[in-house]
């Protein structure tokens, strides 16, 4: 990700997994992250994903052009200056940002944006 996007500080990633889904009328592609470190990992998932996604359009387009990447989004993550959860399906598509920064010198924790 820090090779993609300016001003993304590299972070050592303890897992990435990727999960692709079949949906009705396409496919729903979900990352994971998770890294023992002060900061989030959304930048990695939100890249993986689209990453993931442009792969699929990559291996498709023979097939046809006609094939739209849209909706990328962060689900949820815990940990950095804040945690967030995304409420799926909700009317004004604005998650919450329902928790307390954590303490400063606190144990890290794993991330999943």
């Amino acid at each position: 990700t820090s090779d993609l996007i300016p001003f993304c500080h590299p972070v050592p990633l303890n897992n990435c997994a990727i999960e692709v889904e079949a949906v009705p009328g396409g496919i729903r592609i979900r990352c994971t992250a998770s890294v023992e470190h002060r900061t989030g990992v959304e930048m990695e998932a939100l890249t993986g994903a689209t990453v993931a996604a442009l792969t699929v359009y990559d291996m498709c387009k023979a097939l046809s052009h006609d094939i739209e990447i849209t909706t990328v989004r962060l689900l949820a993550k815990s940990g950095g200056k804040q945690d967030y959860n995304r409420q799926i399906g909700a009317q004004t598509g604005r998650g919450t940002r329902p928790t307390r920064p954590s303490p400063r010198g606190s144990t890290p924790r794993p991330k999943r944006p």
